[in-house]
């Protein structure tokens, strides 16, 4: 281990003070960014013209994305009975939307909009594995005495 500490010289601790006090240098003084002018002939703030409102209001989605399709399972048809209709949805259907597209679309009033996020599954045929694609579906409650029809295919 002697070699290495020959190659490797470490600083004797009388040493080291005197080397580090005469390898510090005086500071320099930081130099201040320029301000640059503002010129006086641009307009203030007050006199620019405001950007216009959209006339139009912002729909998030477009109105045939937020229904797809009524679902037709066993189960959604005997909740029919408890004026509960099922819907498939668009992914970015909320609740607030399908009720006013459900009172736009059929002219019922709406008490309430449950959602089920239904995930993918995975599906086999073979030694081939895929993937059935998920969906969201809506639950609609209606007010007692309404009803929705739906058109025959």
């Amino acid at each position: 281990m002697a070699l290495l500490n020959k190659i490797f010289k470490k600083p004797r601790k009388e040493d080291a003070p005197a080397k580090k006090e005469a390898a510090k240098k005086p500071a320099k003084p930081k130099k201040e960014p320029a301000k640059i002018a503002v010129a006086e002939t641009e307009k203030p703030e007050a006199q620019k013209p405001e950007a216009k409102k959209p006339a139009v209001e912002v729909v998030r989605e477009s109105q045939a994305g937020i229904f797809i399709s009524p679902h037709t399972a066993e189960k959604a048809i005997a909740a029919q009975r408890l004026n509960k209709y099922v819907f498939k949805v668009g992914p970015k259907a909320d609740k607030i939307s399908i009720a006013r597209e459900a009172k736009k679309k059929y002219g019922v009033k709406v008490l309430s909009v449950n959602i089920v996020n239904l995930p993918a599954k995975i599906r086999r045929i073979g030694k081939t594995s895929g993937y059935k694609s998920g969906y969201k579906k809506a639950i609609i409650t209606l007010a007692e005495g309404q009803t929705i029809e739906f058109k025959n295919k």
